[in-house]
């Protein structure tokens, strides 16, 4: 095999099929051939990666894998025959091989494709079963162009593999990496802290929890993420003051899971509280209110989240009336500027007053405008960033 290093081994990049086959198409319809496949080289074979083509009437197949030897191929880079054969069954240097025959060869062009050091990996090949009377030198310098295109391509940096969402998230849910911190929430006219609110971090996973809750969403494993959470919360919930209850932020689905109900009933000799956080839409209010029922009847207190961020906010406050309501960033921040924003808040302190809530405002960084509004309680980076228990 003169020209064709024994060492050499498939190229390791994976050129896309759909991008291949054009080349391929391309490749017959200029030179008018039947049949054009790449083929990788291996030890003492190639495989044929990509064909297109009269692939039957030629006997030839994606996944084949021809002997080198008394192959075209390793003739043309070895120099004993030319890249252009028209006429094989006839020429004296084709008709006896074993090859022609077998593929009902009667014209052959063929190309190599490189590796970026320069070595022959693979070979662009078109055939046909009639003699080729077309075929001229511009056809083998088409077929040069091609195959380096293809060359070109195979020298690319290989796409990173894809993600597989679920995998950083079994692989927490595995080791138990969460870390809780906690966020005051105080007393406008005080000062005084009046509660806490329970956030997962997790220092190992880049992208931050809002980005890994998404992919255990799209995963399937946003309840066994959240209640990994929450049992995290939960075991630091007996470090906190007295009379300060823990807020733990979970969805309506995991709230559903019978595991989260009994693991929230096994702490309600604590201070606690849940919030209703918005991650998927509710499908059965019914349901939830049975759930919430049994925790309430426990003294657990019940705040929705994010209040005013949406529709599906403001229908959990009116479906599942709350005894804290927890107003969304958007609507507080620049609320000392902004008239309409001030107008929104002053319905939604008249709102918790008639239904006998607690309003809290969230991403507080500037309170005047918010205590003449009638707010009483705020959560901000102005009162304590989140940070873990000391």
């Amino acid at each position: 095999m003169n020209g064709i290093p024994p060492s050499s081994a498939p190229p390791s990049v994976s050129l896309s099929p759909t991008w291949l086959h054009r080349v391929l198409d391309s490749a017959r319809e200029r030179l008018g051939m039947e049949v054009a496949w790449m083929s990788t080289f291996t030890e003492g074979a190639q495989r044929i990666q990509a064909a297109s083509g009269e692939l039957d009437a030629m006997h030839v197949h994606e996944g084949m894998q021809p002997p080198l030897e008394g192959s075209y191929c390793v003739r043309v880079l070895s120099g004993q025959l030319p890249p252009v054969v028209t006429g094989a069954r006839r020429n004296p240097r084709t008709r006896d091989l074993p090859v022609t025959a077998e593929l009902g060869i009667g014209s052959y062009v063929g190309a190599p494709v490189r590796s970026p050091d320069g070595r022959p990996v693979g070979m662009l090949c078109c055939l046909s079963r009639d003699d080729g009377a077309q075929l001229d030198g511009a056809a083998s310098r088409t077929l040069e162009l091609l195959a380096d295109l293809i060359s070109d391509r195979l020298a690319e940096p290989a796409p990173p593999p894809p993600v597989d969402p679920g995998e950083r998230v079994r692989a927490v849910l595995a080791e138990g990496a969460v870390v809780t911190h906690v966020q005051p929430v105080v007393d406008l006219a005080t000062g005084g802290t009046v509660a806490y609110e329970a956030l997962a971090r997790f220092p190992d996973v880049a992208g931050g929890p809002a980005e890994l809750f998404s992919d255990a969403a799209a995963a399937g494993l946003g309840g066994e993420l959240e209640e990994l959470a929450a049992r995290a919360a939960l075991a630091v919930a007996p470090r906190l003051p007295a009379g300060r209850p823990l807020g733990v932020n979970l969805s309506p689905q995991a709230l559903l899971r019978p595991s989260v109900t009994e693991l929230l009933l096994a702490h309600q000799h604590l201070d606690l509280g849940v919030e209703v956080t918005e991650h998927s839409p509710v499908e059965d209010y019914d349901a939830l209110l049975a759930v919430l029922d049994v925790l309430r009847a426990a003294g657990v207190l019940l705040a929705v989240d994010d209040a005013g961020a949406g529709y599906a906010s403001l229908r959990h406050v009116l479906r599942l009336r709350p005894d804290v309501i927890k107003l969304d960033i958007a609507l507080v921040a620049g609320v000392h500027t902004d008239l309409a924003r001030q107008a929104l808040v002053a319905a939604m302190v008249g709102f918790a007053a008639a239904t006998g809530a607690r309003l809290v405002a969230e991403g507080v960084e500037e309170a005047a405008a918010l205590r003449e509004l009638g707010v009483e309680f705020a959560q901000g980076h102005l009162y304590g960033r989140p940070a873990p228990l000391l």
